[in-house]
């Protein structure tokens, strides 16, 4: 039984329903079809799934879509329009006569759209069944996400050559004759991944004071013998897949306290790779690196290991499954980092990140990036 279907029966609905672009991760999964503006995606229990588009998006769906499809004006939306004169109303009452019964929603259902829907029959919230079935990938999706993997680590190398590149001038690091910054090497390492195809929004350089915040972008010059962490997580702009990875790196000595902290975690990196299998809970794995921060005096409090130890990746950069207090059942086909990191006010950060995909046999990492803290 199709795995929608079986979550229709459960919920006792007749159609399982999307509003929403192709932003939309579970839209673009389930459809392959690529639309800046909301569109229906029906699947009534035993039938294909069905989109429901403008006149002007009919052919395009039709060729690029893993759906039937169909036009509003084929649904009846017009005829419904000029009896309530209101947009919003209107496509609710056509879905709701296409579905023929109630409705099973994922749980980022536009608010307003399903309240007039209530109008018409029931509504019910489904919050697991596609981000359950995205979290399972499949040879296509691994294909497309190593690739965009191999486009991360070109970026990576953009970085790691400006920096080395850069000559000291005091504390500073200065390129081309001016201090080299955060934006500079963000915005290098974007214009790389454009070219590949790529976008990458709120790539982290964070540097000295700032690595103690793990979500610090990054601001201002970067500095000689500080740590600098640079963590990229481009999406392909044609598969929609995305990568991450993560590196931290000095330009010149590090202290020895940073020194001390990027050997831990690349330590416990190995030790989270090394529990990965079938069957094993991501809150076991991301314990067991928590128990071997703490056994190495690396306690977390106000510092320390303040994040989950990984989670999915796929058409979201954050996905199903995760390496947390609450991850559960690691399957073969997941694909998650492994990203510990140590960070202490007054010190600074490290942080160290790689991807890959569960097997039958353990894990197998995609990142295929060099770990040395001096550059």
């Amino acid at each position: 039984m199709d795995t929608i279907d079986r979550a229709l029966k459960e919920a006792g609905a007749s159609a399982y329903v999307i509003y929403a672009s192709s932003e939309d991760a579970n839209m673009f999964y389930l459809t392959g079809f690529k639309t800046g503006d909301p569109v229906f995606y029906l699947k009534c229990d035993g039938n294909p799934a069905t989109l429901i588009v403008p006149q002007m998006e009919y052919e395009r769906a039709v060729s690029e879509s893993r759906c039937e499809v169909m036009t509003r004006g084929d649904a009846g939306y017009f005829e419904i329009f000029e009896e309530e004169c209101d947009p919003l109303r209107a496509g609710a009452k056509m879905v709701c006569a296409q579905a023929g019964g109630d409705l099973l929603v994922p749980g980022t259902f536009p608010l307003a759209l399903a309240r007039e829907m209530e109008s018409f029959c029931n509504i019910y919230v489904d919050k697991t069944t596609v981000k359950n079935m995205r979290a399972l990938k499949n040879p296509h999706e691994i294909k497309a996400i190593k690739s965009v993997q191999r486009a991360a680590e070109g970026a990576m190398d953009i970085a790691v050559s400006m920096i080395k590149k850069a000559e000291p001038r005091g504390s500073v690091l200065y390129y081309d004759s001016e201090p080299l910054t955060s934006d500079m090497v963000r915005a290098e390492m974007q214009c790389y991944l454009l070219r590949l195809g790529c976008t990458a929004a709120d790539t982290i350089v964070s540097c000295g004071p700032e690595t103690a915040m793990p979500h610090n972008k990054g601001n201002g010059a970067l500095l000689m013998d500080e740590p600098i962490v640079i963590d990229v997580f481009p999406r392909s702009e044609k598969t929609g897949y995305h990568a991450d990875m993560t590196r931290t790196f000095v330009r010149g000595e590090p202290s020895r306290e940073i020194e001390d902290i990027y050997n831990t975690v690349k330590e416990a990196k190995a030790l989270g790779w090394s529990f990965i299998r079938p069957g094993v809970s991501g809150s076991e794995v991301h314990q067991a690196v928590l128990d071997f921060f703490t056994d190495a005096g690396y306690e977390s409090g106000t510092g320390g290991f303040m994040h989950s130890l990984g989670h999915g990746v796929g058409l979201d950069i954050h996905e199903n499954p995760a390496l947390s207090p609450s991850g559960g059942e690691l399957r073969e086909g997941h694909v998650i980092t492994v990203e510990p990191g140590l960070y202490y006010q007054g010190i600074g950060g490290v942080r160290l990140e790689d991807m890959g995909t569960v097997t039958k046999d353990g894990f197998d990492c995609f990142t295929k990036y060099k770990e040395e803290i001096r550059i």
